[in-house]
């Protein structure tokens, strides 16, 4: 049927109609899926005794792997559109089942391929404060901070604990426990006592300077006391395996960091004391000895992490630890 033309003044009657119209549709429309990453090459990387670690060409969130004949422990598992390649990842390892996924906090690059290792059969174990703050919408601490939805149902830990869990597989004695409030409130380590080998989650990173995830109940005092416990669990031959950050390392690694931190955070306790505001304490630069190495990520630097020490250590106040 062909249909007839109009002229502009029936255009001009029907223009209304058809303005209310798109505003109806695009009110009902969904909104879009967010982009899926693409697949990447998983580095395995044989770390001491059974403990393997795949780490993304970026560095991004570190994943642990202990293989064995009872199936497969992972400690964190990724951002959701890299979970494939987490699992082939395991797959160069073993081809045992994944039956343990263990997140060490909320944050989605560590507990990301949640729902689809769910899906597979594995079950899902974090501390009771990681399940707590998934139950509602998520923020991710850099670049100023941006909020997500809150995981499925299904990606959710279905066992937790409130200090700490062992788990007794493949040969391998493993300790997870609760830190003190340190990147988050549910930070916990993951100690593989055979193997000797210590997975920090991001408690401690060798790329960057440490993310103080204030929302989520991070602290800097917790950070600096989670740090000093995890090298006097550390011995001369202690892996250890960071929450970001190319390979692994050991206790040295852990003393570079720790004596860093403090040695910023009194640094900025001094200018507090001689009576400087915030403004004043960013630009005497605290943290000026460390930026070339610490201070490189645009995400996260010296500008973010100076605020945070600086409202804690009695300078002011800072974001709230609350939801909102």
């Amino acid at each position: 049927m062909k249909l007839p033309r109009l002229g502009p003044t029936s255009l001009l009657k029907i223009l209304p109609l058809l303005m209310l119209a798109f505003v109806v549709v695009g009110a009902l429309a969904p909104e879009p899926a967010p982009a899926t990453m693409q697949s990447v090459e998983m580095e395995v990387i044989p770390v001491q005794g059974q403990v393997y670690m795949l780490q993304t060409p970026s560095a991004g969130g570190n994943v642990g792997v202990l293989p064995g004949p009872e199936g497969v422990l992972l400690v964190d598992d990724q951002v959701p559109g890299l979970v494939e390649s987490v699992i082939q990842g395991v797959r160069a390892i073993t081809d045992e089942e994944i039956r343990f996924v263990l997140n060490t906090h909320v944050h989605i690059d560590h507990q990301g391929g949640n729902a689809a290792l769910y899906d597979m059969g594995a079950t899902l174990v974090a501390h009771d404060n990681t399940r707590l703050r998934m139950l509602e919408r998520l923020r991710i601490p850099r670049a100023g901070g941006r909020f997500m939805p809150a995981p499925p149902e299904r990606a959710r830990p279905l066992l937790t604990f409130d200090n700490t869990m062992t788990f007794h597989m493949n040969g391998e004695e493993v300790r997870a426990f609760l830190v003190p409030p340190s990147h988050t409130d549910g930070d916990v380590f993951v100690y593989f006592v055979d193997s000797d080998v210590l997975h920090t989650g991001d408690v401690f990173r060798t790329n960057m300077y440490p993310i103080i995830d204030v929302y989520n109940g991070g602290t800097v005092a917790g950070l600096i006391e989670a740090t000093r416990i995890a090298i006097g669990m550390s011995g001369p031959n202690t892996k250890i395996i960071p929450g970001h950050g190319f390979g692994f390392t050991d206790r040295d690694g852990l003393v570079e960091v720790l004596d860093m931190m403090v040695d910023i955070r009194e640094t900025i306790i001094d200018l507090i004391g001689e009576g400087k505001h915030l403004e004043e304490v960013l630009a005497a630069n605290p943290t000026a000895v460390y930026d070339a190495q610490w201070g490189q990520e645009p995400g996260w630097n010296q500008n973010d992490l100076v605020p945070i020490i600086y409202h804690e250590v009695g300078g002011g106040r800072t974001v709230s630890a609350g939801r909102n």
